[in-house]
């Protein structure tokens, strides 16, 4: 009788495409089991059993379960800020603040799983390094010059840019966190209504009238 091969592991399969296939294993690994299981799934021999791989290999890669866990707020933000870059500019800078959201919400659906760690306080006692908070802020920037756009072309009420992109941030926060929780009905409504209460409430029709000088 013919044994079964037993089929490769996450990690054997991830050495085929070379380190960043391996370490981008590891955190969705690991990102899994946090989301799942909570902070104590972060140990070292829990996420190599899960992958298929030594302890060895997450000491080479993280030094430890601190450096694992600064390296998922990493990736999460990494992420995050290159779906936001993605996004293509609009001839009206007010559709382009308007998309951002969507690539919010949409990043946070694509990547649930990091979304806990990024904005929450899934592993008791993780204060983010010098790194990782340059990496948060380089995708709050997206928004950031989205709204300084809008205010450049005097689209914006009369309120701080940074005040404006504060308040919208807050709001899809705030809408994409409930969405996660399983507590909205109709998301894609909501969304669409949050959206329209938003170009009312941040932004203006039409730049203000150039005063006659005279």
């Amino acid at each position: 009788m013919n044994e079964e091969t037993a089929a490769p592991s996450a990690y054997a399969l991830a050495q085929r495409q070379g380190d960043r296939a391996i370490r981008t294993t590891i955190l969705d690994a690991a990102s899994r089991l946090l989301a799942a299981e909570g902070s104590q799934a972060l140990a070292l021999r829990r996420i190599a059993a899960e992958v298929g791989c030594s302890t060895t290999v997450l000491y080479r890669m993280f030094g430890g379960k601190a450096g694992l866990t600064e390296a998922l707020f990493i990736e999460g933000f990494e992420r995050f800020r290159q779906r936001l870059a993605a996004v293509p500019r609009h001839p009206d800078p007010r559709d382009y603040v308007r998309e951002l959201g969507r690539a919010y919400r949409a990043n946070a659906l694509a990547e649930r799983n990091y979304y806990g760690l990024m904005f929450g306080e899934t592993v008791p006692g993780f204060q983010p390094g010098e790194e990782a908070m340059a990496t948060a802020a380089s995708a709050y920037a997206v928004l950031e010059d989205a709204v300084a756009a809008c205010a450049a072309a005097g689209l914006l009420i009369d309120a701080a840019p940074g005040h404006v992109a504060a308040s919208f941030w807050a709001g899809i926060h705030g809408f994409v966190s409930l969405e996660l929780g399983g507590h909205l009905d109709d998301p894609e409504a909501i969304l669409d209504a949050f959206m329209r209460g938003a170009a009312s409430g941040f932004f203006v029709d039409a730049p203000p009238p150039v005063q006659d000088p005279k």
